[in-house]
Parts: structure tokens; C-alpha cells; sequence
């Protein structure tokens, strides 16, 4: 998969590298493009945003740097087009699983006040946010997408690790431990000590049905987990 990040603060996107989907990244197995929309600009100074006609606060960007971007990367439209946005649908689980069908994702990062609404007519295909909160830009919601994304692709993580994790089968995941076997008074339950794999898988589905009725009882009855928007 690739996934190319239309931004104007590349120097953001830095942690993105580090460590698994770095890993993953160094060793072919997912491509991810960071791309300055500035050096698309075709003015003096690759000014990227105006005063918003009509007046209001704030800036907005312009479409040219972002259409020239988008056109110059993609020409013949066969990538997904993506804007971070607080009005766009909730990325869930399900979301990052129909996005997994795509070869190539485009995200776009919008900042100040957005962008220009014609950059959204002619050349993006869905927006997507990632909670109810607005943020200063776009790039801490590209990334999480990236994230999310990157771990589903073939030999990023082990395969057992996509199962066994929250928002599988059996709801939120069961709680984890690990040496030592009491820490501040708290002993591991003896079950996960017992050598007995039928028992615990039996007492880690049980937890996870547990925890999942008591912090997000709306996964149970059809109900989906919460994403958000940016």
C-alpha cells in the first residue's frame, strides 16, 4: 500500500517513522509519501493561503497549490482522495478496513480555516474525521489514519496481534500482563499462570465481554465502536 500525505508542515510527520511502521517503511513493505503543497505554489513567495471572500476570521488555503499537487501526483485519478476533516465521517475500524482495498490513498492535510470548497468539489473523493474536536490542521489525524492503516498491511505486525486486540470479535481486549507476578500488593490471575489454554482463552473472553459491557455497552446489540473526527 501507499499512502501519500499532501501537507505543509512536513517536519510533523517525523514520529510517523519511527518505530514499527518505521520498520515496515525500511523494509518495502508499506510506501508512505510525505509531499509539500508549497512546492506546488506558482507564486513568488508559495503562498498556500488567502483572506476567505466574504470575510471572516482566519486564513484559507488556495486551491491552486492543492489541485496542481493532487493532479501532478495523481493525474489519471486511480488513487482513494481523502481531507482530514471535522465534517467528514467517522473513522472506525470498519472505514480502515474498506480503506485497506485502495493501492494508493492520498490525504490531505487542511490548516487554518480549510480549504478553498472547489479543491473539495474537483478533486476529493471522501472526507474523514477522526473525533468530535477540532484541531489545528489536519496532520495529527493523517497520521493516525496512516497508523491505523499501516498495521493491517502484510507483514507490518503478526497476525495473531490483529486478533487478539480491541474492537475484535469479542468486543474491547482483555487486560495483559507480565513479570511480575505481584506488583504493589496485585497478584496475575492464576488462570494465565496455569499452563491450561482452553482456560485462558475461556477467562479472556469472558473479561473482554465483561469490559466491554462496562465501558462501551453500545458495542453489544449491532452497535459499532466510535471513531471520530479531527
Amino acid at each position: 500500500m501507499k499512502i501519500t500525505v499532501l501537507t505543509l508542515f512536513p517536519e510533523m510527520f517525523a514520529p510517523l517513522y519511527g518505530s514499527i511502521i518505521g520498520r515496515a517503511v525500511n523494509a518495502g513493505k508499506l510506501d508512505i509519501e510525505i509531499v509539500n503543497i508549497r512546492d506546488y505554489a506558482e507564486n513568488k513567495h508559495s503562498k498556500c493561503d488567502d483572506y476567505p471572500f466574504g470575510g471572516g476570521a482566519g486564513m484559507v488555503m488556495m486551491p491552486q497549490p492543492i489541485g496542481s499537487a493532487i493532479t501532478a501526483i495523481d493525474p489519471e485519478h486511480r488513487a482513494r482522495r481523502i481531507y482530514l476533516s471535522p465534517k467528514g465521517a467517522t473513522f472506525t475500524q470498519d472505514k480502515a478496513f474498506g480503506l485497506l482495498g485502495y493501492e494508493h490513498l492520498i490525504l490531505l492535510c487542511g490548516h487554518y480555516e480549510g480549504v478553498d470548497q472547489r479543491v473539495i468539489d474537483l478533486f476529493i473523493d471522501e472526507e474523514i474525521s477522526i473525533g468530535d474536536y477540532v484541531l489545528t490542521g489536519g496532520e495529527l489525524p493523517a497520521m493516525v489514519v496512516c497508523d491505523c492503516l499501516a498495521r493491517y498491511v502484510d507483514g507490518v505486525i503478526s497476525s495473531q496481534s490483529l486478533v487478539d486486540e480491541t474492537f475484535g470479535e469479542n468486543g474491547l481486549e482483555y487486560p495483559q500482563y507480565t513479570r511480575p507476578a505481584v506488583y504493589g500488593g496485585l497478584a496475575v490471575p492464576e488462570v494465565l499462570l496455569s499452563g491450561n489454554h482452553a482456560q485462558i482463552d475461556k477467562w479472556r473472553k469472558e473479561q473482554s465481554e465483561a469490559l466491554t459491557r462496562r465501558l462501551r455497552p453500545d458495542l453489544f446489540g449491532g452497535g459499532k465502536p466510535n471513531g471520530g473526527k479531527q
